[in-house]
């Protein structure tokens, strides 16, 4: 049901934001307590607009961690979301708490229906927003070489690959 829901708004918030490439709302969030959304970048601070138009919009209000990501994450692949979030973050300048309405089931609020929701910025870092290094390119394995490695997998001992090609 909550994938569904999932589903059945993300056209629906493409409407209002087209920057939205695609959402996720896993079971191991309880659907509603985590949003990973997956925008296309422009202009420094984007994230954080998502964050805050995410908190705006009906039963989202009640979205307790959203995290934003590059467009290029596959946001139903948790491994890749948690493997890209960990890589672009700096806890003190990308995560950003808010007060808000909150679920009257969220047992974890201060008071009832009012408590603090969290906004992950994990994505890529533009000097426009004070990041001066140089960001490192992601390191892709060639078809050859991927197929290589899969054909002496078996020979080698080792558990089946289930990461993405």
């Amino acid at each position: 049901m909550g994938h569904a829901v999932e589903r059945i708004f993300l056209p629906v918030m493409k409407m209002q934001y087209p920057e939205i490439m695609d959402i996720s709302m896993p079971a191991e969030g309880i659907f509603h307590n985590l949003m990973v959304v997956a925008i296309r970048k422009s202009y420094p601070g984007h994230a954080r607009k998502i964050m805050s138009a995410i908190w705006s919009l009906g039963q989202a209000m009640f979205t307790k961690v959203v995290v934003v990501v590059d467009h290029d994450v596959d946001v139903h692949n948790y491994r890749e979301v948690v493997w890209k979030s960990l890589c672009a973050i700096d806890p003190e300048r990308d995560v950003e708490f808010v007060s808000g309405p909150v679920d009257t089931l969220d047992h974890a609020a201060r008071i009832q229906d009012f408590g603090s929701k969290m906004g992950v910025d994990a994505t890529r870092k533009w000097p426009s927003e004070g990041f001066v290094r140089p960001w490192p390119d992601e390191i892709v394995m060639d078809k050859a070489t991927q197929d290589r490695v899969d054909a002496m997998w078996d020979s080698l001992g080792l558990p089946k690959w289930s990461g993405k090609k």
